[in-house]
């Protein structure tokens, strides 16, 4: 990891900006609650200094520490704010990160879009935002998110991948820390940051496993069950890559080799043919591998998507009204 040096608008001992180091010292080492950055790096995974980064703020606590801990690492940041429409305050909370980003010395980007009422809204939201965020912007995702994702995952049956959560990286450089880190960022550097109401209301799984199932584990197992999960999780995507280089060797789309390869190669193949947002379920997988042993001519699959079955060979499109996961 490069040394750390302070960034064009760096934090004086109360959280408020400085002037930058003057040219004859050269970059000053950083000090105050830069100090708490320099500590946090090393469980990070920002690229080289001066990589260009992109970084998806929303403005609360873990993007914000984001933007923070990214200037830190010396990249050339640019803070991307997605305004979805969705809440009357959300037009005011990208002025919170237009001037986040400015006391830190980086670029700002502000994104709006339309996600209409109706079911799924989530999940739409989370397309929207994909589409205008630059290709592997970099998000605040941290070890308790890893935790929740891996327990969803296990309820949706998402198999290996999904059991070995996301994986840290440019793109999720935050993965290795906690909400307390962030939030000690967030307040060593003086920020406010939003809060999203929603990220409350239990109509949400997500929320029901952050505010009730993981804190009812951590009492149940006597342990920091996100941790234990964070553990976990690296150790079976050793175990994926294995089954991956396997797997490489078997065309996703050629019925005759996903029925005669060993079970766990053949699912792992169909998981690639699959591959989306989400780990594909493991029903799914079964239904696709039905498909490739005629057992069935076609069947629907996660996203609207179908897989159907011609001349030997699969392949995935949308849905279409005949289509039935049955035998011919």
């Amino acid at each position: 990891m490069p040394a750390l040096t302070s960034p064009s608008v760096p934090f004086g001992p109360s959280g408020a900006p400085t002037p930058d180091s003057s040219p004859e010292r050269g970059p000053q080492p950083l000090s105050g609650p830069y100090d708490l950055a320099a500590a946090l790096l090393g469980r990070c995974t920002f690229p080289v200094a001066g990589t260009q980064l992109d970084c998806a703020v929303s403005g609360g606590v873990d993007s914000l520490a984001l933007l923070v801990l990214a200037t830190a690492a010396a990249c050339r940041v640019t803070a991307h704010h997605v305004d979805h429409g969705l809440r009357a305050e959300s037009a005011a909370e990208a002025d919170v990160v237009a001037d986040a980003a400015g006391r830190f010395g980086a670029v700002f980007v502000s994104h709006r879009v339309e996600v209409g009422a109706g079911p799924n809204l989530e999940a739409r939201a989370r397309a929207a935002r994909r589409r205008v965020l630059p290709p592997g912007a970099a998000t605040g995702h941290t070890a308790d998110d890893q935790a929740e994702t891996i327990i969803l995952n296990l309820l949706r049956g998402a198999g290996l991948d999904g059991l070995a959560g996301m994986r840290p990286g440019p793109a999720k450089p935050i993965l290795g820390l906690r909400r307390a880190d962030t939030a000690a960022v967030c307040a060593a550097a003086g920020l406010a940051p939003v809060r999203d109401p929603s990220n409350a209301d239990p109509a949400h799984l997500r929320n029901r496993v952050r505010h009730e199932v993981l804190p009812l584990l951590d009492v149940a197992a006597g342990r920091d069950v996100a941790a234990v999960l964070a553990r976990q999780a690296a150790l079976l995507r050793d175990e994926a890559d294995a089954l991956d280089e396997l797997a490489a060797a078997v065309d996703p789309a050629d019925c005759r080799a996903l029925a005669t390869a060993a079970p766990a190669v053949a699912r792992r193949a169909v998981r690639r043919l699959l591959a989306g947002e989400h780990p594909p379920g493991s029903a799914a997988v079964e239904r696709v591998l039905a498909v490739a042993r005629h057992e069935a001519a076609a069947c629907e699959v996660d996203g609207g998507r179908a897989v159907r079955r011609s001349a030997g060979r699969l392949t995935v499109g949308p849905v279409a009204p005949a289509i039935r996961s049955t035998g011919e």
